[in-house]
C-alpha cells in the first residue's frame, strides 16, 4: 500500500495472431503501470495453468487472424481472463484489459476513417464524442490504502479487543478463579468488570492514538473534520467493541464457545461493514443485519466525517448506535455473574 495502489501485477499473453498490430496490443497494455506482461503462451491451456499455479494475475488473449478481421471490420472477439480470488488485483486487471480492448477497437476504427478521408479532430470527434474528465472527491489518486487502511486497522483492533475481552473473562471461568475476582470486586459484577477492562480500554485508546496519528499525521490522510473527531469515534469503537465481548461470553459463558463467538463475528465484520462491498447493493436483510456490528458504524463515522467533511450532527445516528452497543451488557450481568459463580452450567 506504499504507492496506493499494487503495480507491475504479472499477466500473461495468449497471441494466436502473432503480428505487428497484435504486438502494438501487447505493448500497450504493458505501459499501464498496474499491469506487467512477464510471459506469451501459445494456447490457453498454458495459461491458466499459471493462473491456477498462482504465477499470473490473468492472462490476454488474441484470437488467430485479428488485425486481418479488424481492417475487414468483422468485429474480432478478444477476451481475458482474471482471478478473482484476488479481488484487488483482479479487478484492476480487469480495468486495465478492458481499457486495451476498447483502444484496440478504437485504433481499428480511426485507421478506416483515416483511410476514408477523415481528418484526426473528425475522427475523435466520432470515435470519442463526449470526453469525461474525473475528478474523483477526496482521493483524487485513488489511493487504495485509504479506504483499506482506514477500516482494516481499525476492524483488526476491534477483533483483538473482542478476542482479550471474552478470552479475560472466560479464562476465570475455565480456571475457577472467578471467586476471588468478584471478592475483589466486593461481589459486584459491574465493578469487577470495570476493574478488569479499563486496563484494555486505556492499552486500546494508546493503540488508537498511535494509527489516528500515524494515518493522518504522518502518511496526511484526508481528515476533514480533524483528527479529535476520529479519535472520539475510536473511543467509542473501542468501548463498544468490549461492551459486545462482555455480552458474548454472558451469553456463551465458556471459554471455547466465546472465543468462537467473538472471531466469527469479528471476522464477518469485515465483510458486512461497507468498505469493500456497499451495503446498499447487499441483499435488503444483509442491509439489516450489518447494524449488528459496531465496525458498520465506525465506517460510517470515517467516510462522514474524515472524507466527505459532513458536520458532526450528520454522525449522531452512528455514535448513538456505538453507545446503544456500549448498553448491551446491563442486560446480561445477572446471568454473567452466575456464571461466575456457578461455571458454565448456569443452574
Amino acid at each position: 500500500m506504499k504507492d496506493g495502489l499494487p503495480t507491475n501485477l504479472p499477466i500473461g499473453v495468449v497471441d494466436l495472431d502473432n503480428t505487428s498490430q497484435s504486438r502494438n496490443v501487447i505493448r500497450n497494455l504493458d505501459a499501464f503501470s498496474q499491469t506487467q506482461v512477464i510471459d506469451t503462451y501459445a494456447n490457453i491451456a498454458d495459461a491458466r495453468k499459471d493462473v491456477q499455479n498462482g504465477t499470473l494475475y490473468g492472462f490476454y488473449y488474441i484470437p488467430k487472424n485479428f488485425s486481418q478481421e479488424a481492417q475487414a471490420r468483422k468485429q474480432p472477439n478478444l477476451s481475458f481472463y482474471t482471478n478473482y480470488s484476488y479481488l484487488i488485483a483482479g479487478s484492476l486487471l480487469f480495468r486495465d484489459m478492458k481499457m486495451m480492448s476498447e483502444m484496440a477497437g478504437g485504433a481499428a476504427a480511426r485507421s478506416i476513417l483515416y483511410a476514408k478521408g477523415a481528418t484526426e479532430s473528425q475522427a475523435m470527434g466520432f470515435l470519442q464524442p463526449i470526453v469525461i474528465d474525473a475528478h474523483p472527491i477526496n482521493n483524487p489518486g485513488l489511493n487504495y490504502s485509504i479506504y483499506l487502511s482506514n477500516t482494516l486497522i481499525p476492524g483488526i483492533t476491534m477483533l483483538m479487543i473482542l478476542m482479550v475481552t471474552v478470552f479475560s473473562i472466560g479464562v476465570e471461568i475455565k480456571e475457577k478463579s472467578a471467586e476471588e475476582w468478584l471478592r475483589v470486586g466486593k461481589q459486584s459484577i459491574h465493578i469487577s468488570l470495570l476493574g478488569k477492562l479499563l486496563p484494555h480500554t486505556l492499552i486500546f485508546m494508546i493503540i488508537g492514538l498511535f494509527y489516528n496519528y500515524y494515518l493522518y499525521g504522518y502518511l496526511q490522510f484526508p481528515c476533514e473534520n480533524g483528527v479529535p473527531t476520529m479519535l472520539l469515534a475510536t473511543l467509542f469503537l473501542i468501548l463498544a467493541s468490549q461492551a459486545l465481548g462482555v455480552t458474548m461470553i454472558s451469553a456463551l459463558p465458556s471459554l471455547r464457545l466465546g472465543l468462537s463467538f467473538a472471531s466469527l463475528w469479528g471476522v464477518i465484520s469485515f465483510s458486512i461493514s461497507g468498505f469493500s462491498f456497499p451495503v446498499l447493493a447487499m441483499h435488503p436483510v444483509l442491509q439489516g443485519l450489518s447494524n449488528l456490528f459496531p465496525l458498520r458504524h465506525y465506517f460510517l463515522i470515517y467516510t462522514d466525517q474524515a472524507l466527505n467533511g459532513f458536520p458532526f450532527m450528520a454522525s449522531w445516528t452512528s455514535f448513538f448506535a456505538l453507545f446503544l452497543f456500549m448498553l448491551l451488557p446491563l442486560f446480561l450481568t445477572k446471568r454473567l455473574k452466575k456464571a461466575l459463580q456457578f461455571g458454565p452450567y448456569i443452574p
